[in-house]
């Protein structure tokens, strides 16, 4: 279900779930959130510079990422928000729980990324279209997760997990997923880029935007936030639970 977290005649921030393209994808028949967008807020089907595909649409995040999303509602403040995002005066703030301890406990990662030949999959390796990318990453809290076999009461395996906030300084497709796998610490959950287990058999890959924040024409400062999604707080709390 999209939430629509705040809303005036400008804009619209929106609490995406996990599972949702933003607009559609030459081979996807799927309904999207522009779908929703659209039937609820018809004014912006003239608003963006490719209106037909993504009206409104400022940025995106990946249909497995869930959280905050911000639409503009007249052409005036889609042109506002690409120039902050341009002159990177947006700041974005996501968390993810990735496998392992991060160390150092906080830090920059600054490699660029590329399109992998013959793929859709990003690369911190020589591809196409190479791109800088620059991540800043703080851990939150680390985990210690006993998996127990179903007969004994002794731990058969011991997994590590550090939950993460991270703050991209860019803007590149799969940046923190790609980013934090290249570093030795996928994502929970991401199946590109991943692909270790995890003892929740999460479909999805363990990130959310969590707060956007930026200046409004008249200068004044406006921070919208999106709790974690019941799915994601779950194993948060688990995770608390055994540790």
């Amino acid at each position: 279900m999209v939430l629509v977290i705040y809303e005036d005649e400008n804009f619209i921030a929106v609490d995406k779930p996990a599972g949702l393209l933003v607009h559609k994808t030459p081979n996807s028949k799927e309904l999207t959130l522009v779908d929703w967008l659209v039937e609820r807020y018809p004014e912006i089907k003239n608003v963006g510079d490719d209106p037909k595909l993504r009206p409104g649409i400022v940025h995106r995040l990946d249909k497995d990422t869930s959280g905050i999303l911000i639409v503009a509602r007249t052409q005036r403040f889609f042109s506002y928000f690409k120039e902050l995002f341009q002159k990177h005066e947006i700041k974005k703030t996501y968390l993810a729980l990735v496998h392992g301890e991060l160390k150092p406990r906080q830090g920059i990662i600054e490699k660029a990324i590329s399109l992998k030949l013959g793929t859709v999959c990003r690369t911190i390796y020589k591809g196409k279209l190479e791109k800088p990318a620059v991540t800043e990453y703080r851990l939150l809290k680390f985990f210690q997760y006993n998996q127990y076999n179903t007969l004994s009461a002794i731990a058969d395996k011991v997994l590590y997990f550090s939950l993460v906030e991270l703050i991209p300084k860019t803007g590149r497709t799969h940046q923190l997923r790609v980013h934090l796998a290249s570093i030795g610490h996928p994502v929970a959950g991401d199946r590109l880029y991943g692909r270790q287990e995890n003892p929740w058999n999460l479909k999805r890959q363990f990130l959310h935007a969590q707060s956007i924040e930026f200046s409004l024409p008249n200068r004044s400062r406006i921070k919208i936030e999106a709790d974690l999604p019941d799915d994601l707080q779950e194993i948060i709390d688990s995770l608390n639970k055994k540790s």
